[in-house]
């Protein structure tokens, strides 16, 4: 990082200052960078309490968030832990009795450990919606709610969303106070070098030989959104992830793709989200999102 995105320079001093916040921005702007500066800058390391609170809509986001706070936080010795679905409760309840500075989590699991007692919210200063939009899509809009009256009165919210649908505006107005709206357009994105192309198709049955046609042609690295099972059919080496999945092994793929021991990643829209893999050089939908 060289010089602060455009929501960055936005954004940043009044969550700093304490104002709640609304930025709405699409992935690839900085904006996790954007509230985990935040967060830092505003919690009191020597208080072994959660301060901060990060929910987002897939677990592998709540993941690579806390990556972000823990390499930016490295010499502030901070503690941050993610709270996800699909992995042990006892390491959750282990890590949250320690006590963490910052939990970036999934709401379903982050409102059961709520719920035990091992998630104290009694300190909780600042809560941050990630990919607002999608959290109320994936239908964790309840659970979202049961999370807020936990949290003390002066909670500070921070929201971030693609787009601003009326449940997302419903929602700013019930956690919010006198929010900051900022809005990032579309020329600033910090996403240079990106091509896109559109490949007009007259039948869907020509739809699985254009996308061999497109493999065969290119020199790719890696890409993601393909087909799974008519790909391998094809003698193509791929591998899958969904939400179906056990933790452990979307865990084992996403490794296996960053690292690029796995060049080809076949996976649903919702991945596309937030998620950040910098040897990524291609991006097939091979169907629009619904």
């Amino acid at each position: 990082m060289h010089t602060p995105s455009a929501i960055q320079q936005r954004a940043i001093l009044p969550i700093t200052k304490g104002r709640d916040v609304i930025a709405q921005a699409q992935s690839g702007t900085g904006k996790t960078a954007t509230f985990s500066i935040s967060i830092l800058q505003s919690i009191d390391t020597t208080l072994r309490e959660t301060q901060a609170l990060v929910l987002s809509p897939t677990r592998e986001l709540a993941t690579q968030i806390q990556s972000v706070i823990l390499a930016l936080g490295d010499y502030m010795n901070v503690q941050c832990h993610a709270c996800i679905g699909g992995t042990s409760i006892g390491e959750d309840i282990r890590k949250l009795d320690h006590g963490q500075h910052v939990v970036s989590g999934t709401p379903g699991r982050v409102f059961d450990m709520i719920r035990r007692r091992n998630l104290r919210t009694r300190n909780i200063k600042m809560l941050v919606l990630d990919e607002a939009d999608e959290l109320l899509n994936k239908g964790f809009k309840d659970q979202i709610y049961d999370v807020y009256r936990y949290l003390p009165p002066s909670t500070q919210v921070v929201v971030l969303s693609a787009t601003l649908p009326y449940d997302v505006l419903e929602m700013t107005t019930k956690f919010m106070t006198d929010p900051i709206r900022i809005l990032v357009k579309r020329d600033e994105l910090t996403l240079e070098g990106i091509k896109q192309f559109f490949v007009a198709v007259e039948k869907e049955d020509w739809k699985f030989d254009t996308l061999c046609d497109l493999y065969d042609t290119l020199t790719i690295t890696q890409a993601v959104e393909w087909l799974t099972e008519k790909m391998r059919a094809a003698n193509f080496t791929v591998a899958s992830m969904h939400g179906d999945m056990v933790q452990k092994e979307r865990d084992a793929i996403m490794a296996e793709f960053r690292q690029g021991s796995s060049r080809v990643l076949i996976t649903t829209d919702v991945w596309a989200r937030g998620i950040d893999v910098q040897q990524v050089s291609l991006v097939i939908n091979y169907d629009l999102p619904s």
